[in-house]
């Protein structure tokens, strides 16, 4: 930790953090409905959100304050490894527009708040439907434990609280503001509090991006020393492994690991439940369609905002400290480049960019724990009123339990947790995914595949263990059938499909019973216009007389 205050900074960090607290706060009177006591209200937004505000919710929402200190972080310690991240989320546009219109058409009609509630509703299966929902809670905790690791890096480096500060008020109690603010706007105003504040933040990001591409290369001598002195730090072996620390270009051994991570992220990132929820928040199909023509923009951003870990690189950030701490990488060098004054605006658009996700994702994992394991579980009969108040208080339980998290716990395990949520969450995709294109698959086949899938990962990503991370110290291992070292989550997730392959052909042929199947192929395509309020029986819905039976009934 510093031991002298960044007092312009902080001033400007603070002035913005203040003005989104207002935000959020006002938020809840935004395009407020009559009930305003219905969990869509609370946690979807009332499903109202045009292209342009879901665009920035979901910006906001898919691309944290983590992913911008920590993806130029990964290239500052290992290189062009690190650039994994743009590929992939160049690659799931293509492969999301195939699915979320079909998933936010059938949700629409069906009144679902939740994946999880989509396949309870086509497989017949609450084991199912639970086991889905357990997955996108656990894998959701880590990562909004990770968003206030990304405020906490801002505060180290503007000299406020900081990991080695002994003092515990010095120490935490930034912190815990933010926390507590985050908290209180989120349970107040629900979804519609992080709709609003990610125009702010995505305008500031934005802003930092733009600027800091043209003017930290003008200040270092441009990318050619950039790149030259990055290549050159890069040369400099570990001296515990004999390894050079990384390199400008991945080479020929890692390629297989670029590829599958970057494939397996790709496949894994919508899957997660604060994605679900931002889509499931468009007013419209075409809504979807638009914002996954659109929202590669944001690639464009990232591959520029992964350059700075070159650029810290080269303005020698963390050099000759032992230990040096990769995270603080980013924001050490916008204090370094920028005058005080923009360097506050920059902290801020970091700090910003925490607050929109983890309120996200409280509220995605109050949703699946409220619908999928209170309402399916525990109180059938729960009332609207009872579901939103139970949200509610899930959603502060969840930030609750993120904060243990940071405050307790080694930072890296932390990041490793988050690692190892993508190969869980990655695990869903046969029964989510596959379920929106056919009801083939055996409800116990999935549920079987899910669990050993679950299982493989678990027990492959605890064994990737290295000298500083005692237990799941990475996320590649040797691929079985090539000899190449390759992304776990994608090996289990082949695992998980031939299993549900294999115990459905058996299972069809004993005549197990599958379920019963409450939608019909036409609430996959429906368009807005054909879709009444949400949770009420529609044309080609159950509980229609006269009308076809359910597909798989």
């Amino acid at each position: 930790m510093k031991n002298d205050v960044n007092g312009v900074a902080l001033g400007v960090f603070i002035f913005f953090f203040l003005a989104v607290t207002v935000v959020g706060f006002m938020a809840a009177r935004w395009r407020r409905a009559e009930n305003a006591l219905h969990l869509d209200e609370w946690g979807l937004g009332g499903r109202s959100f045009g292209t342009w505000i879901t665009w920035f919710l979901l910006g906001g929402d898919l691309y944290t304050a983590y992913t911008f200190v920590a993806v130029p972080a990964a290239i500052y310690g290992a290189g062009a490894a690190g650039f994994f991240a743009v590929p992939y989320t160049i690659i799931t546009y293509p492969l999301v527009f195939l699915f979320l219109p079909r998933l936010w058409s059938v949700s629409h009609r069906h009144g679902y708040v939740t994946s999880s509630d989509f396949v309870r509703g086509r497989f017949g299966s609450k084991s199912l439907s639970v086991a889905m929902a357990l997955t996108g809670i656990l894998a959701t905790m880590p990562y909004i434990a990770l968003q206030l690791v990304g405020i906490q890096a801002v505060l180290d480096v503007m000299g406020v609280g900081g990991s080695d500060s002994t003092n515990w008020f010095v120490k935490d109690l930034p912190l815990l503001i933010a926390f507590g603010v985050l908290a209180a706007y989120t349970y107040s105003s629900g979804l519609r509090a992080p709709a609003l504040i990610a125009f702010v933040k995505d305008a500031l990001i934005y802003i930092v991006i733009a600027v800091a591409i043209i003017y930290i290369p003008y200040k270092l001598g441009g990318f050619d020393s950039i790149f030259n002195k990055a290549s050159a730090a890069y040369a400099v072996k570990n001296p515990k492994t004999g390894l050079p620390r990384g390199a400008v270009v991945t080479g020929p051994k890692a390629q297989w690991a670029y590829a599958t991570l970057a494939m397996g992220s790709a496949m894994a990132l919508f899957l997660y439940p604060h994605s679900v929820t931002a889509v499931l928040s468009g007013k419209s199909r075409n809504t979807i369609r638009r914002n996954t023509t659109i929202l590669p923009l944001y690639s464009l951003m990232l591959g520029l905002l992964a350059m700075l870990g070159f650029m810290a690189i080269a303005d020698g950030v963390g050099k000759g400290i032992k230990g040096y701490n990769a995270q603080l990488a980013i924001p050490q060098l916008f204090e370094n480049m920028f005058p005080s004054w923009f360097a506050g605006v920059a902290f801020a658009a970091v700090g910003i960019g925490a607050l929109v996700p983890a309120a996200i994702m409280s509220i995605a994992a109050a949703n699946l724990f409220t619908r999928n394991i209170y309402k399916d579980l525990i109180k059938p009969d729960a009332t609207p009123a009872q579901e939103t108040r139970v949200s509610k208080i899930a959603s502060l339980v969840v930030k609750v339990g993120a904060l243990v998290f940071v405050l307790t716990m080694d930072k890296t395990v932390a990041i490793n947790f988050q690692l190892l949520g993508g190969i869980w969450i990655l695990q869903t995709m046969p029964a989510i995914v596959g379920g929106l294109f056919t009801r083939w698959f055996h409800r116990w086949a999935l549920l079987a595949g899910w669990a050993a899938g679950m299982a493989y990962g678990t027990w492959k990503a605890y064994e990737q263990a290295s000298p500083t991370q005692a237990h799941f110290g990475g996320s590649s291992d040797m691929i079985p059938w090539i000899g190449e070292k390759g992304y776990i989550g994608l090996t289990a997730f082949v695992l998980n499909v031939g299993i549900a392959v294999v115990l459905t052909l058996v299972l069809n042929v004993v005549k197990a019973p599958s379920g019963v199947d409450e939608t019909v192929t036409a609430d996959y395509v429906a368009e807005p216009e054909e879709s009444g309020p949400s949770g009420s029986p529609q044309p080609g819905e159950p509980g229609v007389p006269g009308l076809p039976e359910p597909a798989g009934a």
